[in-house]
């Protein structure tokens, strides 16, 4: 571990003055102001005003005064090497010569040092930093002035103090990475891995807020100091995760990893602290691409791995509890399965938990992009063999069901940034089908206890009320048996059924077994057809269902029974084609068969009128009804 105990010492008060000419320039005298007063009748003694203390090189040397220091060697350079021939300068001034070169040296080695305690400076001591750096610049700038000039330099030029600023810099920071200070408390609960990438981060931020925070008021704007050592961290870090990366990882390593490179790196340069005088984007990934995707597919490889384990075992034991013959959990009266909210909270984790460690939401989506065939085949076929097998326990299972696919429903369509859009279909489309037979499931022995009174439906015995509340009395205590799903889940099942009952009472009215003679007898069945949907949909709204549109259907088709005009009967066709385009002309043509003073020639002009409004189109949202009822 480091202990850090560098610092700069021993600074000489900033109220000196320094000269800048030889080491033994001579004081100028003093000058006395002073004039007597005879007020108490002698003169006042002599005040003289203080002289400026003019140093020489070794004294600024010694007080590390760096600047002034370089400042004094470069202009005794400038007298040795232009004002004097170039020759005298060699060859009579070469102990003056060996001198300045031994005195170059010093400093250089002095100014190194002082930056190489840069990042462990106390707030008073910046001042030496300050100095180096500014006699780091000068040099840069003497470099250029003996570059522009036709005449050999010294040996020492160019002198490459800026090179041997940055490289003092990058030696620094890498001994700083490598050696970082480590905290008090243990860390137990971290992998050897795991703490060595820690502490490089907790190094990093602490020195780059330090940088901002301190260094950053040493350096002139033009050296961008906080963008410059940013670059030298991020490229030692750089190379200390790829040095990790290649001894293989666990898996739990592989993602502290993956985490500290996509989302605390990131935010470490995040801090406004740091945002403000750092600019990332150029600075890119901690990670080459190459190295960085082959940790992402291993990453992303284990949570699909994972993900399907636990989806199996989830579906596994649930098929199990069916198998043994027990009833599914209860909760409000209403069946209940874990399967739904276990999934989707796993789902929900490991995709959120991804989107951080690989810090895209998109990467993150390939955990889920076989969810379709681990989850939703393997339920499809789990709900199959239940309905299949028809167990004692298996509408009970059934109607536990409906909610699951309710819940995995509503996950797809409301966090669609857990799949892809495709996934997405794909497992809706598959929900549809297992919501679909399901209540085809649960709803297809109440309509075969209720053939008896459907093949009533559209008779002559159907038009006396008695026969249709024998209809509505036996879905009544049929529906007794739906009961067990959840409030959301029975409504959806009874607005189903209520559909399935409309459809088979159209198809059963447009069979054409009664004969609507005049208009008593037409006036007869819009009445009865208006009362059977008031009191069919009045039955369903107390059994739970929510499809008002049903009805309306009813109360149209009762209005053609009821015109007599030729043409309000086409306007009230039309108008049942605009809400229903699945209408066809079979359907039209079976309608108006009831009633039978039409003649074919007016059946036929409604029905034209029918195709003329398919040929226009409609910009309402339709709805389907009639493509479910089969004529003949």
């Amino acid at each position: 571990m480091r202990t850090d105990t560098c610092g700069i010492r021993n600074f000489l008060p900033r109220k000196k003055w320094f000269g800048f000419g030889t080491r033994n320039q001579p004081q100028p005298p003093a000058v006395n102001n002073n004039t007597s007063s005879l007020t108490d009748g002698s003169p006042l003694p002599q005040q003289e005003e203080p002289q400026p203390v003019i140093l020489t090189y070794e004294q600024m040397f010694q007080e590390k005064l760096l600047s002034e220091a370089g400042q004094l060697l470069i202009e005794k350079e400038e007298r040795l090497f232009r004002e004097l021939k170039e020759s005298d300068a060699f060859t009579h001034h070469e102990e003056q010569v060996n001198q300045l070169k031994a005195d170059r040296k010093a400093l250089q080695d002095l100014v190194l040092q002082t930056l190489g305690q840069s990042l462990c400076l106390e707030e008073d001591s910046l001042a030496g930093l300050t100095s180096a750096v500014k006699a780091v610049m000068q040099e840069e700038d003497q470099d250029l002035l003996w570059k522009q000039r036709d005449q050999t330099p010294p040996s020492w030029r160019p002198s490459g103090w800026r090179k041997l600023h940055d490289s003092t810099l990058l030696s620094l920071v890498k001994e700083r990475m490598e050696n970082p200070s480590t905290p008090s408390a243990c860390q137990i609960k971290l992998t050897t891995i795991q703490a060595d990438i820690t502490n490089m981060g907790r190094q990093l931020k602490e020195d780059l807020l330090s940088v901002v925070g301190g260094v950053k008021r040493c350096y002139p704007q033009e050296m961008d100091i906080c963008n410059f050592y940013s670059k030298l961290y991020h490229q030692t870090l750089s190379a200390s995760l790829m040095n990790i990366a290649d001894f293989g990882l666990v898996d739990k390593d592989r993602t502290f990893l993956l985490r500290w490179v996509n989302e605390y790196y990131p935010e470490i340069l995040a801090k406004p602290q740091l945002h403000s005088e750092i600019d990332s984007g150029p600075l890119g990934k901690l990670l080459p691409e190459r190295l960085l995707k082959s940790l992402e597919d291993e990453y992303l490889s284990n949570q699909q791995g994972e993900l399907t384990t636990i989806i199996c075992r989830v579906l596994g034991e649930e098929r199990e509890k069916w198998n043994k013959g027990e009833e599914p959990e209860t909760e409000d009266g209403c069946f209940f399965s874990p399967v739904a909210y276990d999934i989707i909270q796993l789902i929900n984790g490991k995709v959120t938990s991804s989107t951080k460690v690989l810090g895209d939401p998109h990467k993150a989506q390939r955990i889920t992009c076989h969810i379709s065939k681990d989850l939703m085949d393997r339920y499809k076929s789990f709900q199959s063999d239940v309905i299949k097998q028809n167990k004692a326990n298996s509408r009970s299972f059934i109607k536990a069901n409906l909610d699951c696919i309710k819940q995995f429903s509503e996950v797809l369509n409301k966090e669609r940034h857990l799949f892809t859009e495709d996934v997405r279909k794909n497992c809706l489309r598959v929900l549809t089908d297992m919501k679909q037979s399901a209540h085809t499931y649960l709803l297809q022995p109440l309509h075969e206890r209720l053939k008896p009174q459907y093949r009533k439906l559209g008779t002559s015995d159907w038009l006396h009320q008695s026969e249709f509340k024998e209809l509505l009395d036996g879905i009544n205590k049929e529906g007794q048996d739906l009961q067990g799903s959840t409030e959301s889940c029975h409504k959806e099942l009874m607005g189903q059924l209520e559909q399935e009952v409309t459809v088979e009472y159209v198809r059963r009215l447009l069979k054409g077994k009664v004969k609507l003679k005049d208009k008593m007898q037409q006036l007869k069945a819009y009445l009865t057809v208006k009362d059977n949907a008031e009191n069919l949909h009045h039955l369903f709204v107390q059994m739970g269902s929510e499809e008002d549109w049903l009805k309306e259907i009813l109360f149209k088709i009762a209005e053609v029974l009821k015109l007599q005009d030729l043409p309000a009967i086409q306007m009230q066709v039309v108008l049942l084609g605009t809400d229903y385009p699945d209408l066809s002309e079979k359907h039209v043509l079976a309608l108006l068969k009831l009633k039978t003073d039409l003649t074919k020639a007016d059946r036929k002009s409604a029905t034209d009128i029918l195709h003329t409004l398919r040929e226009i189109g409609s910009n309402t949202q339709p709805r389907s009804f009639f493509s479910l009822v089969q004529v003949k």
